[in-house]
């Protein structure tokens, strides 16, 4: 234990301190690795850092190809009509109501892999039809929140390609691997918010005013090829992995696929779509290849004051140390910074790459991190996602929320830990 070490340890819960307090995530991590660097006397190890993951060819192509199709799929609301699609069926089902729309939400954020942009889409029609069955704001908020790492499934979501190309798999691969751990997780979800909204006392028939119950969905009439349009790049590419190798491709590629299909089913101005699905891969570099860069100059730094050597030969003493931590670690960091985003991308840089040496593999370790962050997430009550449900269901405190979604994710993270070795 060198001094550098120490003096890691102490920006690292300053770093945490700061992510707590809300600071801006990617200078944070960059301000971070770069004091480390600094003070290992290696500031080239945090620049040659920075350079290296800007240039990571395979992410850019699925993550902002992912945020282009993303943005013109809101921008001609066929998000909506799915969500109008789905839930049309289910007005009738009273207290089922609650698990069918974690179910929903969680089935959609496959293909908006957005969480605060999958709960901008399922919000508008599902917090209407939760509250005329007679479920509170918060439960009915909680019961949308508790889906929202359904996007762990999608190929677009950002750890899912990360982690591929950590483990030279391809993207499906890569979901294969955390698949049946992360429907499982979705499961527990779907039962314990239902339990816990019982128990509460969210579920009361007949409790809301009339004059609420006028409210209406922006989508009066649902288009079913519209509906389809954020579904097309999923199915290609579990079709072309699965069945049919003639039609395999890469993400970005179906990507692209699924914006043609959708500029032609909805027959928006060509040039509007186009300046919209640029921004989206704008945006998709900026907001999260961002972070992926700012995680990999804080791990940088976490090599260079020899840090991370003392953490993997502590994991190595220990399969069970390692488990925990690769589950727990995450997981909290998600709930106190409301992002699973930053823990996870600068767990699986820095350790990641060594799971053989205690016991794990690299694809497993990295896809159960993100996972764990994504649950921690979904019960933190400063959650980006949180809070957006929370304004449109009208609740005013989001610890309302953690009350309803803290044990079921505590649950699921605990299974993780203990199932996916």
């Amino acid at each position: 234990m060198t001094w550098t070490v120490w003096a890691a340890i102490v920006i690292v819960i300053l770093t945490v301190a700061a992510l707590i307090k809300r600071y801006e995530t990617r200078l944070v991590l960059l301000a971070s690795g770069f004091l480390m660097t600094c003070l290992s006397l290696d500031p080239m190890q945090g620049l040659n850092a920075f350079a290296k993951s800007m240039t990571n060819s395979g992410l850019i192509m699925a993550i902002c190809s992912a945020m282009g199709f993303a943005f013109v799929v809101q921008m001609t609301k066929c998000d909506v009509h799915l969500v109008k699609l789905l839930s049309a069926p289910l007005s009738k089902l009273g207290l089922l109501l609650i698990p069918a729309a974690t179910a929903i939400t969680y089935f959609i954020c496959i293909a908006i892999p957005s969480a605060a942009g999958c709960a901008a889409a399922v919000g508008p029609t599902m917090i209407p039809l939760l509250r005329r069955a007679g479920v509170s704001r918060p439960g009915t908020a909680a019961a949308i929140l508790g889906g929202t790492f359904g996007s762990m499934l999608s190929p677009g979501l950002s750890h899912n390609a990360y982690v591929a190309k950590m483990a030279n798999l391809d993207v499906i691969q890569t979901i294969g691997v955390h698949m049946n751990y992360t429907l499982v997780c979705g499961a527990i979800s779907m039962i314990g918010v239902t339990i816990m909204c019982i128990l509460l006392g969210d579920y009361k028939p007949g409790s809301v005013s009339e004059t609420e119950l006028n409210e209406e969905s922006e989508v009066q009439r649902v288009n079913v090829l519209k509906a389809l349009a954020p579904l097309v790049p999923v199915l290609i590419l579990v079709t072309g992995n699965l069945w049919l190798p003639a039609i395999k491709m890469g993400v970005a590629q179906a990507m692209l696929v699924g914006a043609i299909y959708t500029l032609a089913v909805t027959l928006a101005d060509p040039q509007s779509f186009s300046k919209r699905f640029f921004a989206g891969m704008g945006n998709g570099y900026g907001e999260v290849l961002g972070i992926i860069i700012a995680a990999g100059v804080f791990a940088a730094g976490l090599k260079a004051s020899g840090l991370i050597a003392v953490f993997i030969e502590v994991l190595r003493g220990s399969n069970e140390i390692a488990r925990w931590g690769g589950s727990l670690g995450p997981f909290v960091m998600g709930v106190i910074t409301g992002s699973g985003d930053a823990a996870a991308f600068a767990f699986n840089e820095a350790v990641t790459p060594h799971a053989p040496s205690f016991g794990m593999t690299v694809p497993t370790l990295g896809t159960m991190a993100a996972l764990a962050g994504a649950l921690g997430r979904t019960m933190s009550p400063i959650s980006g996602v949180a809070i957006v449900i929370c304004g449109l269901a009208g609740v005013s405190n989001p610890i309302e929320l953690t009350k309803r979604l803290a044990i079921p994710m505590i649950i699921a993270v605990i299974f993780v830990a203990l199932a996916m070795v």
